[in-house]
């Protein structure tokens, strides 16, 4: 399948997800799973250690540190016969680390969807609602903006996914796009444990994920700016 098709099918299923789970409440079936209604507690605390660390801190950072040190090695080592080879993989690597974070983040700061833990369906204050659904003037008013949907957190991780564009073996591109899909779902499962997000904002990070490095990956090749 050309790169074409794949950023239209992509954009096509990242629609039809969001549609989805818009008009179907398959997300408060999976969230139910993670809250104990007669406590009204999630099964775990978002402070309890070595959770936090592991899969919220601790991961940030090292994904962080691994895409500084693709970056370094691209600038002071350009001329290396190892970097040349792969030299178009760790750009579309490092231009994910970044725009994929950035994007997701973007666009959490203007959805206005709630944590489940904010809806009141888990004791929270907002209502059920869809993204393409808007709260009334009044509600808007007296309550500050919720900035839940995609997720942000999850987004570093499936950033990883564009290290299927980093190896030249159709064995060595699965284990990468593995590597990003664990990757993106521990920081995502994490995150619904703890009642900060639903299943379709991790699911539909995962799309925009992808859909976001396709369109890296065109771009490249269409300029052609760096000859790689």
């Amino acid at each position: 399948m050309t790169l074409k098709r794949q950023i239209i099918l992509t954009s096509l299923i990242l629609a039809a997800v969001i549609l989805f789970f818009g008009i179907t409440d398959v997300d408060l079936y999976i969230q139910d799973m993670f809250y104990n209604f007669s406590t009204h507690k999630w099964i775990l605390d978002w402070s309890l250690q070595p959770y936090r660390f592991i899969f919220y801190d601790g991961i940030k950072k090292l994904l962080i540190i691994i895409a500084a040190m693709f970056l370094f090695a691209l600038i002071f080592f350009w001329k290396k016969p190892l970097i040349q080879s792969y030299k178009r993989g760790i750009v579309i690597l490092i231009l994910s680390a970044i725009f994929v974070p950035v994007i997701s983040s973007g666009l959490k700061s203007q959805t206005n969807m709630p944590c489940p833990k904010d809806e009141k369906h888990y004791g929270g204050i907002y209502p059920r609602s869809a993204v393409w659904q808007s709260y009334s003037q009044e509600f808007k008013l007296t309550h500050k903006k919720s900035k839940c949907w995609p997720a942000g957190h999850a987004s570093g991780g499936f950033a990883l996914l564009s290290l299927f564009f980093l190896f030249k073996k159709k064995k060595n591109k699965i284990i990468g796009l593995g590597i990003g899909v664990v990757t993106g779902w521990s920081m995502g499962l994490y995150k619904m444990i703890i009642g900060d997000h639903f299943f379709s904002h991790t699911v539909i990070t995962m799309v925009l994920a992808w859909l976001i490095i396709l369109l890296i990956v065109k771009l490249l090749d269409s300029f052609r700016v760096l000859k790689l």
